[in-house]
Protein backbone atom coordinates (compact mmCIF):
# COMPACT_ATOMS: atom_id res chain seq x y z
CA UNK A 1 0.00 0.00 0.00
CA UNK A 2 1.64 2.84 -1.05
CA UNK A 3 0.47 6.28 1.26
CA UNK A 4 -0.14 9.47 -1.80
CA UNK A 5 -2.96 10.74 -3.17
CA UNK A 6 -6.58 11.84 -2.03
CA UNK A 7 -7.40 9.80 0.97
CA UNK A 8 -11.06 11.25 1.64
CA UNK A 9 -11.90 10.64 5.75
CA UNK A 10 -15.35 9.92 4.60
CA UNK A 11 -18.57 10.97 6.78
CA UNK A 12 -20.87 8.34 8.38
CA UNK A 13 -24.12 8.42 7.19
CA UNK A 14 -27.17 7.95 9.63
CA UNK A 15 -30.69 7.77 9.15
CA UNK A 16 -33.25 10.02 10.68
CA UNK A 17 -34.04 7.32 13.27
CA UNK A 18 -29.96 6.87 14.20
CA UNK A 19 -29.22 3.89 12.68
CA UNK A 20 -26.19 3.53 9.95
CA UNK A 21 -27.85 4.61 6.76
CA UNK A 22 -25.77 2.40 4.21
CA UNK A 23 -27.48 3.27 1.16
CA UNK A 24 -26.12 7.13 1.26
CA UNK A 25 -22.77 5.84 2.71
CA UNK A 26 -22.11 3.32 -0.53
CA UNK A 27 -23.72 6.54 -3.02
CA UNK A 28 -20.78 9.23 -1.39
CA UNK A 29 -18.31 6.35 -1.76
CA UNK A 30 -19.33 5.53 -5.39
CA UNK A 31 -18.54 9.26 -5.88
CA UNK A 32 -15.51 9.52 -4.03
CA UNK A 33 -13.81 6.18 -6.70
CA UNK A 34 -15.54 7.67 -9.72
CA UNK A 35 -13.37 11.02 -9.13
CA UNK A 36 -10.24 9.00 -8.78
CA UNK A 37 -9.38 8.90 -5.43
CA UNK A 38 -6.55 7.09 -3.94
CA UNK A 39 -8.02 5.41 -0.33
CA UNK A 40 -10.74 5.50 1.95
CA UNK A 41 -10.41 6.64 5.54
CA UNK A 42 -13.28 5.54 8.00
CA UNK A 43 -14.03 5.96 11.45
CA UNK A 44 -11.66 9.36 11.77
CA UNK A 45 -13.47 12.72 13.49
CA UNK A 46 -15.45 13.47 10.35
CA UNK A 47 -17.06 9.95 10.98
CA UNK A 48 -18.46 10.47 14.09
CA UNK A 49 -16.08 7.72 15.05
CA UNK A 50 -16.81 8.67 18.99
CA UNK A 51 -20.51 7.95 18.75
CA UNK A 52 -20.06 4.68 17.44
CA UNK A 53 -20.43 1.43 18.97
CA UNK A 54 -17.87 -0.95 18.39
CA UNK A 55 -21.05 -3.41 16.51
CA UNK A 56 -21.64 -0.19 13.91
CA UNK A 57 -17.88 0.26 13.50
CA UNK A 58 -17.15 -3.10 12.48
CA UNK A 59 -20.65 -3.33 10.31
CA UNK A 60 -19.30 -0.31 8.34
CA UNK A 61 -15.77 -1.63 7.91
CA UNK A 62 -16.84 -4.75 6.94
CA UNK A 63 -19.26 -2.86 4.20
CA UNK A 64 -16.86 -0.59 2.59
CA UNK A 65 -14.46 -3.50 1.98
CA UNK A 66 -17.08 -5.19 0.40
CA UNK A 67 -18.38 -2.30 -1.61
CA UNK A 68 -14.88 -1.00 -2.29
CA UNK A 69 -13.47 -4.71 -3.24
CA UNK A 70 -9.98 -3.62 -3.82
CA UNK A 71 -9.98 -1.02 -5.93
CA UNK A 72 -7.83 1.29 -3.01
CA UNK A 73 -7.12 0.97 0.30
CA UNK A 74 -9.26 1.54 3.20
CA UNK A 75 -7.92 2.26 6.35
CA UNK A 76 -9.62 2.58 9.77
CA UNK A 77 -9.22 4.96 12.13
CA UNK A 78 -7.96 4.30 15.56
CA UNK A 79 -8.68 6.51 18.87
CA UNK A 80 -9.02 4.93 22.06
CA UNK A 81 -7.94 5.40 25.66
CA UNK A 82 -6.74 2.33 26.41
CA UNK A 83 -3.46 0.61 24.40
CA UNK A 84 -5.25 -2.71 24.97
CA UNK A 85 -8.19 -1.49 23.19
CA UNK A 86 -6.18 0.36 20.30
CA UNK A 87 -4.43 -3.11 20.31
CA UNK A 88 -7.92 -5.06 20.01
CA UNK A 89 -8.87 -3.16 17.62
CA UNK A 90 -5.77 -3.33 15.35
CA UNK A 91 -5.66 -7.49 15.51
CA UNK A 92 -9.35 -7.57 14.64
CA UNK A 93 -8.85 -4.88 11.75
CA UNK A 94 -6.23 -6.86 10.16
CA UNK A 95 -8.47 -10.26 10.63
CA UNK A 96 -11.36 -8.40 8.87
CA UNK A 97 -8.86 -7.03 5.52
CA UNK A 98 -8.51 -3.80 6.81
CA UNK A 99 -5.54 -2.64 4.48
CA UNK A 100 -4.39 0.52 6.87
CA UNK A 101 -4.35 2.09 9.96
CA UNK A 102 -4.74 5.57 11.12
CA UNK A 103 -3.62 6.13 14.87
CA UNK A 104 -4.46 9.10 17.30
CA UNK A 105 -2.39 9.47 20.53
CA UNK A 106 -4.30 8.35 23.31
CA UNK A 107 -7.60 9.89 24.17
CA UNK A 108 -9.14 11.66 27.11
CA UNK A 109 -5.59 12.14 28.72
CA UNK A 110 -2.59 14.15 27.91
CA UNK A 111 0.12 11.32 27.15
CA UNK A 112 4.08 12.67 27.57
CA UNK A 113 6.67 11.56 25.70
CA UNK A 114 7.77 7.97 26.45
CA UNK A 115 3.73 7.27 26.78
CA UNK A 116 3.04 8.90 23.05
CA UNK A 117 5.74 6.42 21.88
CA UNK A 118 4.79 3.32 23.70
CA UNK A 119 1.24 3.55 23.10
CA UNK A 120 1.98 3.65 19.32
CA UNK A 121 4.90 0.64 19.26
CA UNK A 122 2.69 -1.29 21.18
CA UNK A 123 -0.01 -1.54 18.64
CA UNK A 124 2.37 -1.17 16.10
CA UNK A 125 3.81 -4.62 17.14
CA UNK A 126 0.60 -6.14 17.27
CA UNK A 127 0.09 -5.71 13.79
CA UNK A 128 1.42 -6.37 10.12
CA UNK A 129 -0.52 -3.51 9.30
CA UNK A 130 1.05 -0.24 7.55
CA UNK A 131 -0.02 2.71 9.99
CA UNK A 132 -0.29 6.39 9.92
CA UNK A 133 0.36 8.52 12.57
CA UNK A 134 -2.12 10.94 13.18
CA UNK A 135 -0.37 14.38 14.15
CA UNK A 136 -3.10 16.96 15.56
CA UNK A 137 -2.38 18.54 18.59
CA UNK A 138 -4.42 21.59 18.27
CA UNK A 139 -7.65 19.30 18.74
CA UNK A 140 -5.79 16.32 20.55
CA UNK A 141 -3.66 17.69 22.74
CA UNK A 142 -0.72 16.02 22.01
CA UNK A 143 2.13 16.86 19.74
CA UNK A 144 4.01 13.63 17.78
CA UNK A 145 7.78 15.38 18.03
CA UNK A 146 10.34 14.78 15.75
CA UNK A 147 12.38 13.16 18.82
CA UNK A 148 9.38 10.93 18.62
CA UNK A 149 9.50 10.13 15.24
CA UNK A 150 12.85 9.04 15.66
CA UNK A 151 12.17 6.37 18.12
CA UNK A 152 9.40 5.38 15.64
CA UNK A 153 11.80 5.07 12.85
CA UNK A 154 12.42 1.12 14.31
CA UNK A 155 8.50 0.51 13.98
CA UNK A 156 8.82 -1.01 10.27
CA UNK A 157 5.20 -0.29 9.11
CA UNK A 158 4.38 2.75 10.98
CA UNK A 159 5.23 4.31 8.19
CA UNK A 160 3.18 7.60 7.19
CA UNK A 161 2.12 10.55 9.38
CA UNK A 162 -1.08 12.67 9.17
CA UNK A 163 0.52 16.51 9.30
CA UNK A 164 -1.97 18.15 10.95
CA UNK A 165 -0.06 20.76 13.26
CA UNK A 166 -1.04 23.88 11.11
CA UNK A 167 2.36 24.71 10.88
CA UNK A 168 3.53 23.81 6.76
CA UNK A 169 7.13 24.16 7.80
CA UNK A 170 6.68 20.76 9.76
CA UNK A 171 6.73 19.39 6.48
CA UNK A 172 10.05 20.49 5.55
CA UNK A 173 11.50 19.58 8.72
CA UNK A 174 10.23 16.33 8.87
CA UNK A 175 11.81 15.75 5.41
CA UNK A 176 14.86 17.43 6.19
CA UNK A 177 15.15 14.98 9.34
CA UNK A 178 13.67 11.34 8.04
CA UNK A 179 13.78 11.80 4.09
CA UNK A 180 11.12 9.60 2.75
CA UNK A 181 11.60 7.44 5.65
CA UNK A 182 7.45 8.69 6.12
CA UNK A 183 5.21 9.66 3.71
CA UNK A 184 3.84 12.71 4.71
CA UNK A 185 0.22 13.24 4.56
CA UNK A 186 -1.12 16.96 4.59
CA UNK A 187 -4.62 16.61 7.20
CA UNK A 188 -5.79 20.34 6.83
CA UNK A 189 -7.37 20.90 4.09
CA UNK A 190 -6.72 24.75 3.76
CA UNK A 191 -3.14 23.87 3.60
CA UNK A 192 -3.17 21.01 1.66
CA UNK A 193 -1.87 22.83 -1.84
CA UNK A 194 0.65 24.69 0.13
CA UNK A 195 1.78 21.17 1.87
CA UNK A 196 2.04 19.47 -1.60
CA UNK A 197 4.28 21.88 -3.18
CA UNK A 198 6.94 21.41 -0.24
CA UNK A 199 7.31 17.85 -0.31
CA UNK A 200 3.39 16.18 1.18
CA UNK A 201 2.94 13.23 -0.72
CA UNK A 202 -0.72 13.18 -0.24
CA UNK A 203 -3.88 14.89 0.97
CA UNK A 204 -6.11 13.27 3.84
CA UNK A 205 -9.19 15.52 3.06
CA UNK A 206 -12.21 16.90 4.48
CA UNK A 207 -14.39 18.73 2.51
CA UNK A 208 -13.27 16.28 -0.58
CA UNK A 209 -16.42 14.70 0.69
CA UNK A 210 -18.81 17.03 -0.91
CA UNK A 211 -16.19 18.21 -3.85
CA UNK A 212 -14.34 15.06 -4.49
CA UNK A 213 -13.44 15.93 -8.53
CA UNK A 214 -12.24 19.20 -7.38
CA UNK A 215 -10.16 17.83 -4.56
CA UNK A 216 -8.42 15.19 -6.73
CA UNK A 217 -8.20 17.89 -9.64
CA UNK A 218 -5.89 20.15 -6.94
CA UNK A 219 -3.64 17.09 -6.35
CA UNK A 220 -3.02 15.86 -10.19
CA UNK A 221 -2.19 19.32 -11.22
CA UNK A 222 0.53 20.05 -8.49
CA UNK A 223 1.77 16.29 -9.24
CA UNK A 224 1.97 18.00 -13.03
CA UNK A 225 3.73 20.98 -11.77
CA UNK A 226 0.54 22.61 -13.39
CA UNK A 227 0.62 25.64 -10.16
CA UNK A 228 -0.83 27.92 -11.67
CA UNK A 229 -4.40 26.08 -12.45
CA UNK A 230 -4.19 24.25 -9.11
CA UNK A 231 -3.73 27.57 -7.32
CA UNK A 232 -6.88 29.24 -9.34
CA UNK A 233 -8.68 25.83 -8.27
CA UNK A 234 -7.51 25.94 -4.36
CA UNK A 235 -8.50 30.34 -4.78
CA UNK A 236 -12.23 29.19 -5.68
CA UNK A 237 -11.74 26.32 -2.79
CA UNK A 238 -10.59 28.17 0.03
CA UNK A 239 -13.96 29.54 1.58
CA UNK A 240 -15.33 25.74 1.21
CA UNK A 241 -11.72 24.03 2.80
CA UNK A 242 -12.53 26.68 5.96
CA UNK A 243 -15.25 25.18 6.63
CA UNK A 244 -12.85 22.24 8.03
CA UNK A 245 -11.16 24.52 10.42
CA UNK A 246 -14.26 24.76 13.12
CA UNK A 247 -15.40 22.27 15.93
CA UNK A 248 -18.19 22.15 14.11
CA UNK A 249 -16.68 20.17 10.52
CA UNK A 250 -19.00 17.71 10.71
CA UNK A 251 -21.76 19.77 10.92
CA UNK A 252 -20.68 21.90 8.04
CA UNK A 253 -19.45 19.18 5.36
CA UNK A 254 -22.57 17.15 6.06
CA UNK A 255 -24.40 19.92 5.36
CA UNK A 256 -22.29 20.22 2.14
CA UNK A 257 -22.72 17.09 1.20
CA UNK A 258 -26.64 17.62 1.54
CA UNK A 259 -26.61 20.62 -0.43
CA UNK A 260 -24.60 18.81 -3.33
CA UNK A 261 -26.67 15.36 -3.58
CA UNK A 262 -23.99 13.38 -1.67
CA UNK A 263 -24.66 12.80 1.92
CA UNK A 264 -27.65 14.20 4.80
CA UNK A 265 -27.06 16.34 7.07
CA UNK A 266 -28.28 13.98 10.02
CA UNK A 267 -25.53 13.90 13.06
CA UNK A 268 -25.60 11.89 16.08
CA UNK A 269 -26.34 13.75 19.38
CA UNK A 270 -24.47 15.65 21.28
CA UNK A 271 -24.11 16.64 17.89
CA UNK A 272 -27.52 18.57 16.45
CA UNK A 273 -28.10 19.62 12.86
CA UNK A 274 -27.84 23.29 12.34
CA UNK A 275 -30.28 26.05 12.85
CA UNK A 276 -30.91 29.37 12.25
CA UNK A 277 -28.31 32.28 11.23
CA UNK A 278 -25.27 29.77 11.76
CA UNK A 279 -27.13 27.26 9.37
CA UNK A 280 -27.72 30.41 7.13
CA UNK A 281 -24.15 31.33 7.07
CA UNK A 282 -22.74 28.11 6.05
CA UNK A 283 -25.50 27.39 3.51
CA UNK A 284 -24.62 30.61 1.85
CA UNK A 285 -20.74 30.00 1.62
CA UNK A 286 -21.43 26.45 0.11
CA UNK A 287 -24.01 27.97 -2.76
CA UNK A 288 -21.69 30.82 -3.49
CA UNK A 289 -19.45 28.11 -4.35
CA UNK A 290 -21.42 26.17 -6.18
CA UNK A 291 -22.45 29.50 -8.26
CA UNK A 292 -19.12 29.57 -9.50
CA UNK A 293 -18.03 25.86 -9.56
CA UNK A 294 -15.05 25.84 -11.56
CA UNK A 295 -15.32 22.80 -14.47
CA UNK A 296 -12.55 20.02 -13.28
CA UNK A 297 -13.09 16.81 -15.91
CA UNK A 298 -10.24 17.87 -17.78
CA UNK A 299 -7.63 17.41 -14.66
CA UNK A 300 -8.88 13.70 -13.81
CA UNK A 301 -7.59 10.57 -14.45
CA UNK A 302 -9.78 7.62 -14.88
CA UNK A 303 -8.00 4.83 -12.66
CA UNK A 304 -8.51 1.24 -14.38
CA UNK A 305 -10.22 -0.76 -11.93
CA UNK A 306 -7.77 -3.34 -10.22
CA UNK A 307 -7.05 -5.00 -6.74
CA UNK A 308 -4.85 -3.14 -4.52
CA UNK A 309 -1.35 -4.63 -3.55
CA UNK A 310 -0.20 -4.70 -0.03
CA UNK A 311 2.58 -5.26 1.18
Amino acid sequence: MTWKGVFPAVTTKFTPDDKLDLKAFEKNLEVQLEAGVNGIIIGGTLGESSVLSAKEKEELLNFTLEKVNGRVPVVLNIAEGATRDAVKIAESAQKNGINGLMLLPPMRYKSDHRETVTYFKSIANATDLQIMIYNNPVDYKVDVTLDMFEELVSCKNIDAVKESTRDVVNVTRMINRFGDRFSIMSGVDTLAMESLLVGAKGWVAGLVCAFPHETVAIYNLVQEGKIKEAVEINRWFMPLLELDTFSKLVQYIKLAEAEVGLGTETVRPPRLVLTGEEREQVLKVIRDAVANRPSVSQYLKRKQQGVVEVR
